[in-house]
């Protein structure tokens, strides 16, 4: 049952009905559609349109369908309708006849899809939302499980200067809370209501629009029905976070992918989040890893293409706008199993915590130390970064580490290198130096990581 037919003398070409008709993938919004239709119902009897009777018939048929949305037992499969609409419209006009054919009264699709859809994406925000705290969760309980380990940190790849664990974690978790937070930005901005704009003008009728709005759940109305109506910036923030937080998936993954190879052999993963090979009995890959990682230009793809479909429309619906769901359902599906097996991942991550140090220690990470060091003792900065560049060098030749350099061999580059130095250069001192507020000492890592913890169960209180 199309919702437009009276002026066409023909039905629709099977090719023009298989590019047109969005019930395949817009029947996902079912739930959202009957329960604007019950709030329409009743602001149009309100307005005259309806006898309490038939709206009585037509609240109860409704929810009756919602029920069944809800329980997955509708048969959209089998149905010859053009979308979600129109499904649920036949669906009433079979139970109730001409009753159901007077719901849609003042109401256009344009202004019920943007209801629709802006339901949709605020109830999946609410998932998401949860998704990311879970995650954020992982992170600082396998922080602190692991809370004395120390391994290198990295810049260029290259071993740079060593870091508590618990500081990478936390690291990612700034930038999930980051994720957190545009996610709530965004349901503050999408929570206005369309419905009642029509299709571009208005409606004739005189419907409360502040209650609907109310009704459904949002704090206002939208004031302008041209934008109401064509209005897919929520889609766009939507899409857009995303991304960003795919993209934080994937750096994560990628460093989790370097820490569990047979090169760095810092961690090992779980059983459950990896794989094995069908020619190589020996391999267990981080499949989970690299499927997040992977996925990432999937979700990137689905924001490129909204915005290029919206960059040259005119106001105010165009069926392009249409385009706007596939992309957005898949993303958010791809993004939500993303970030639970993200928390998979991080709960299974068991640490080699020698294996860490050692690593550590390599790759002459007191260099700068030493460079400090000298600064201490009144050598200008640029002048001891040269003087411990040539004790590296030194060291390189000599196979050794800086610190299994003998003071005389230490003293060949500057005099004022002594016993004292030995301290200077050890693991624990280095991380432990920088004792300052976002830093990788003891006491800012157990502050920012108690932070965290108190955060979490305040969440769950």
């Amino acid at each position: 049952m199309a919702l437009w037919g009276g002026r066409f003398q023909s039905g629709s070409s099977d090719m023009f009905k298989q590019v047109n008709d969005s019930l395949p993938f817009d029947q996902v919004m079912a739930s959202q559609d009957i329960r604007g239709s019950i709030v329409w119902s009743r602001a149009i009897a309100k307005a005259g349109v309806l006898t309490s009777d038939e709206q009585q018939q037509l609240e109860q048929a409704l929810n009756e369908l919602l029920a069944k949305a809800e329980a997955g037992e509708l048969d959209f499969a089998s149905s010859p309708e053009e979308d979600i609409h129109s499904f649920v419209e036949a669906a009433l006009t079979d139970k109730l006849g001409d009753i159901a054919r007077k719901l849609h009264t003042g109401r256009s699709r344009n202004d019920q899809v943007a209801t629709d859809f802006r339901l949709w994406v605020r109830e999946h925000c609410e998932q998401l939302l949860n998704d990311l705290q879970q995650l954020r969760a992982s992170l600082v309980n396998t922080a602190k499980r692991n809370e004395q380990v120390i391994l290198p940190g990295y810049t260029h790849l290259q071993r740079a200067q060593p870091v508590r664990f618990p500081h990478w974690c936390l690291a990612y978790v700034e930038m999930f809370k980051r994720d957190i937070s545009r996610l709530e930005d965004l349901t503050q901005r999408l929570n206005q209501c369309p419905l009642g704009s029509g299709a571009l003008a208005g409606t004739t009728y005189p419907i409360d629009r502040q209650e609907i709005a109310e009704q459904l759940g949002f704090a206002s109305p939208c004031v302008n029905s041209l934008d109401a109506v064509s209005d897919r910036d929520y889609v766009l923030e939507l899409l857009f976070v995303a991304s960003t937080s795919m993209m934080h998936m994937s750096r994560m993954a990628e460093d989790l992918i370097f820490f569990n190879s047979g090169e760095s052999g810092f961690i090992r993963l779980g059983d459950h989040v990896t794989s094995g090979s069908s020619l190589m009995p020996q391999k267990k890959n981080p499949d989970a890893l690299e499927l997040m990682r992977g996925k990432c230009g999937r979700v990137f793809g689905s924001l490129q293409g909204l915005l290029v479909t919206m960059k040259g429309l005119p106001l105010a619906y165009n069926k392009d706008m249409q385009e706007d769901k596939e992309g957005a359902f898949d993303a958010v599906n791809q993004w939500h199993i993303c970030l639970v097996i993200a928390s998979e991942v991080v709960d299974s991550i068991e640490l080699d915590s020698e294996r860490c140090a050692q690593a550590a220690k390599e790759g002459y990470a007191n260099a700068t130390e030493l460079a400090d060091y000298l600064v201490g003792k009144g050598v200008p900065f640029r002048t001891a970064h040269d003087i411990s560049g040539q004790v590296v060098l030194a060291a390189l030749a000599a196979g050794k580490p800086i610190e299994d350099l003998s003071v005389q061999e230490l003293q060949q580059f500057s005099a004022l290198i002594d016993e004292d130095v030995y301290p200077v250069l050890q693991l624990e001192y280095l991380v432990d130096k920088r004792n300052i507020l976002g830093g990788t000492g003891a006491q800012p890592v157990k502050a920012a990581l108690e932070h965290e913890l108190a955060a979490i169960a305040a969440l769950s209180s």
